[in-house]
């Protein structure tokens, strides 16, 4: 089992920044691939961005290229997205994810989320 736990939502002005953070715990960090998804009201789950277990690697949505950075400490096991220039469609409720593979079986874990609400 994998627990997560977000922290760092809240609202902001258009054009500001957020930094949300994921804790994790009940596994070896460094072996966990790790994501940002998020849902707006009345739409689907999508994904933000994601890191390899390493973080050697990292992959974002078009929407958020540019804007927003995903980092992970496998020290502290926490996930990091750094969110600048926001906007009032990057508004949503955010989500870290894990994915575990262990004898070719995929685990997938979820936080509660955190609202990111961007509005003047």
């Amino acid at each position: 089992q994998v627990q997560l736990v977000e922290s760092g939502g809240g609202l902001v002005q258009p054009g500001g920044s957020l930094r949300l953070s994921c804790a994790a715990s009940g596994a070896t960090f460094s072996s966990v691939a790790m994501s940002w998804y998020r849902q707006a009201p009345g739409k689907a789950r999508e994904l933000v961005a994601g890191i390899s277990s390493a973080g050697g690697s990292a992959n974002y949505a078009d929407s958020a290229k540019g804007r927003f950075t995903i980092t992970r400490d496998n020290a502290k096991n926490t996930v990091t997205l750094q969110m600048n220039s926001l906007k009032p469609e990057d508004t949503a409720v955010y989500y870290c994810n894990a994915v575990r593979v262990v004898l070719a079986k995929r685990y997938v874990y979820w936080g509660q989320g955190t609202q990111v609400t961007v509005s003047s």
